[in-house]
């Protein structure tokens, strides 16, 4: 029996019911003029939410990580030199994928907690007088900690340095939940999910790719065969696809675009700094913190809690679970068990919210943590009630 409560993890995050319904669609012949009628509203949609004036978005039967992957076999060689900080799992991991396909990878340590260290890349830029680099990764929000970065600080300070390197940045947990602008911001490749702000079940790879980047496939040479984006433009251009697509989670796709828009996508992204916001006042009513080492750091689709000294953070994750049926994320990497993970993405309201931090305080009491019941609770009441706007629930 599935569980009725919602989760609170990072992603995969809750399924609206119209969304649900709208991936369960008849077998459909892909080959046909009805998947280029199916296919064409949903890349159209990405656009909007992405903000891009130009370039190609393409759908892959995939994951994040399967976007990672497409953005650099096709825009690069091997042993070219690619520019990324490290300061987070997902940071390290799209490092790690990079190394494994021979790129040269100039890592960044950073501290976990922080953002991506503008002011470091920056000098790494201006040192290569050579133009070696040739792309710098950025991971706008890094679930492990819950930290965002400024990509348009960095987008700044790329042009300072006078750097031609072409920009990717990881939007997997942060597009469609908070502000992208991938025009003004001046990426060349975005990568998201289907998991996370578009609230569809995992198994999609949204990329929106730059003309920069398109004009790379030219002369990359890292092989590549399922994700191809030449392959993917030939096939999408003549209303079709180079293989079988994932028919159902366009068409979900479509539908959630339709749902954000319809609430706004600035509505979309004040709802969720409002939701996060009552997350963080109910922390510091715990007497607890994030792991954010500053306020401008804070991500609003996930907040990575500190537990106390001598606290394991995976307890309460194991016990939320099994006792209450609810999910919370688990501390990865260097924060392993330093920290617990909620995820308030997607959708998500106020009330919704308020359960999942009454259970955390249940979770803290039965683990015989320092707490009070209903501190953190009371705390994000009295802001969800104070503030102003309507919160629009997603599951219309």
């Amino acid at each position: 029996m599935f569980s009725p409560n919602p989760v609170f993890i990072p992603g995969p995050t809750n399924i609206p019911e119209a969304i649900r319904k709208a991936c369960d669609v008849p077998t459909l012949d892909h080959r046909s003029a009805a998947f280029g009628r199916l296919y064409r509203p949903a890349v159209a949609g990405v656009r909007r939410v992405l903000r891009m004036d130009e370039g190609e978005v393409f759908l892959f039967p995939s994951t994040g990580t399967g976007g990672w992957e497409a953005a650099v076999t096709n825009t690069l060689c091997p042993g070219d030199t690619v520019l990324a900080a490290r300061f987070g799992m997902f940071s390290q991991r799209w490092i790690d994928l990079c190394q494994r396909h021979g790129l040269n990878v100039q890592v960044i340590e950073a501290p976990w907690g922080e953002g991506a260290p503008i002011g470091a890349i920056e000098g790494a830029l201006r040192a290569d007088i050579g133009g070696t680099i040739r792309a710098v990764l950025a991971t706008h929000n890094e679930t492990a900690t819950g930290v965002r970065s400024d990509i348009a600080g960095l987008r700044a300070a790329m042009d300072r340095a006078g750097h031609g390197a072409m920009l990717f940045v990881d939007g997997v947990s942060s597009i469609a939940s908070m502000p992208f602008d991938m025009a003004g911001w001046g990426v060349d490749i975005a990568v998201a999910g289907s998991q996370k702000g578009f609230m569809l079940p995992p198994g999609l790879a949204i990329l929106g790719v730059s003309p920069k980047a398109l004009a790379a496939m030219d002369s990359a040479t890292l092989p590549r065969a399922f994700f191809d984006f030449r392959d993917m433009a030939r096939a999408c251009a003549a209303g079709g696809y180079p293989y079988t697509p994932a028919v159902g989670l366009i068409a979900g796709l479509s539908r959630s675009i339709e749902m954000l828009e319809d609430e706004g996508l600035d509505a979309v992204y004040a709802r969720h700094y409002r939701l996060a916001e009552g997350v963080r006042r109910a922390v510091t009513a715990w007497g607890l913190r994030p792991c954010a080492a500053t306020a401008d750091l804070q991500s609003d689709t996930v907040t990575a809690v500190v537990v106390p000294e001598g606290a394991n953070g995976s307890d309460l994750v194991k016990l939320a679970a099994d006792k209450y049926g609810v999910a919370f994320g688990v501390g990865l990497g260097e924060v392993a068990g330093r920290v617990f993970r909620i995820g308030h993405l997607g959708m998500l309201t106020d009330v919704m919210v308020l359960s999942g931090l009454a259970t955390a305080e249940m979770c803290m009491a039965d683990l015989g943590w320092t707490i009070r019941l209903g501190s953190g609770v009371a705390a994000a009441q009295d802001y969800y009630r104070g503030s102003t706007g309507i919160v629009q629930q997603a599951a219309a």
